[in-house]
Parts: C-alpha cells; structure tokens; sequence
C-alpha cells in the first residue's frame, strides 16, 4: 500500500495526540493495562498508553508498527517539534485540511472495505484517527514552514537525479519514462522533502543534546 502522505517529516512523524500529563488513577481489573510512565522528557511525561496509541495507527497506516524502542524514539522526536510549534504559536490546521488529509489516507487503501478491515484491526475509532491526523498535520506542516525555506534545490540536482533514478527505474520496470519537463515539479518536490527531512534530523539531534530526558521504558511492556 503506498503511503497516504509524503510530508518532510514522515520519516520521523506519525500523528498522536499530544501527551497526557497525569497516569491514569482508575481502577483496573487483572485483565486491564495499567498505564504508566514510560519517558521524561524536561518537565513533561510520554505514557504507555502514547506508545500504543501511536503503534495504533502504525498498523492503521503501514499495516506493521515499530518496536516499543523505536516507537517511544518518534515520541519523543514529536514532543521536540510540538513543544516548539507551540511555543511559536503555530496554528493548528482546519477542519478541512484535515477532512482532505483523511480522505488521501483512505484512498491510499486498494478499496474502501480493506481501510475498514485495518482500521478494525488497529482498534481505533473515527474520532481517534481524526485526532491523529491533525496532529501529523500540525507537526509536518511545522517543520515544512521551519525548513522548507533553506531547502535549495537547483537544475543541476534536478537533471542529476531525473537521469541516475528517474530514467533507470522506468526502464526496469519497463515503462517509457516521462520527459525531464513533465518530471522537474515533482523531482524538485521530492529533492526539497529530502532536503527538508536531512534539516528536520539534524535539529532533533542538536535539540536532544540540550534536553533532559530519561527513558523509563521496559522493552515489550504489557
């Protein structure tokens, strides 16, 4: 299934609402996942209930999800990028950008009826999915307006990648590649993403250097 969104950071962002800060004192059965802590990140906590709800929609998205490592990883990427959207007052995006966002990932699925079964398989409801999605928005649209400005693409990088990718998976997969015209909007599109996301990984490096954070996470966890 190709991938429903190819935003700068999608390498790196998946939606999850932002975290809760506060475990969650109710009563459980034996049978019950009793959330926790997972992470600090400064003053702020992850949650094991973030790390599923993110491995979610992994599942809902990719039909596989990361490893508890990996994930809290990307949760903890996010936390770096909200913390900072929000403090410069980012807006969130509307109604419709998310109505439009929603619907790419549904037709990103061969038919309606296999978006139902994997949305049935990943447990989550509409009114969660939608929560998520505005919030892979609100990231992606962040770091896009962040980066995309230092992102120089010129003919040169275009020409190179149109000849040393374009052409030869064409040829391989036996299709008559299209002309360098046809294809400099999207190559160029695509050479900013990269560009965008090599930006996006080395700020979160540098930003993690600055921040305390400490992982409470045990591999697996119920």
């Amino acid at each position: 299934m190709p991938r429903f969104r190819q935003l700068a950071f999608a390498a790196l962002v998946l939606a999850l609402a932002a975290p809760r800060d506060a475990v969650c004192a109710c009563p459980a059965s034996p049978q019950q996942v009793i959330d926790r802590i997972i992470a600090r990140v400064e003053n702020d906590v992850i949650l094991l209930s973030d790390l599923r709800d993110l491995q979610r929609y992994q599942l809902l998205v990719d039909g596989k999800q990361e490893s508890d490592a990996l994930a809290l990883d990307r949760l903890i990427d996010q936390w770096i990028v909200r913390s900072e959207a929000s403090a410069s007052r980012f807006p969130q995006p509307g109604s419709d950008e998310i109505d439009r966002g929603l619907e790419r990932l549904r037709k990103s699925f061969d038919s309606p009826a296999e978006y139902e079964a994997r949305k049935k398989a990943s447990g989550l409801t509409d009114a969660e999915i939608r929560a998520m999605m505005a919030s892979q928005l609100y990231l992606g649209d962040y770091l896009d307006s962040r980066f995309r400005p230092s992102a120089r693409v010129d003919s040169r990088q275009i020409e190179d990648f149109y000849n040393s990718a374009l052409v030869p998976r064409a040829k391989a997969r036996g299709q008559q590649p299209p002309t360098l015209d046809a294809s400099r909007e999207a190559i160029q599109e695509a050479l900013i993403q990269t560009a965008i996301t090599e930006q996006a990984n080395q700020w979160l490096k540098e930003s993690r250097a600055r921040l305390h954070i400490e992982i409470l996470l045990q591999e697996n966890a119920k």
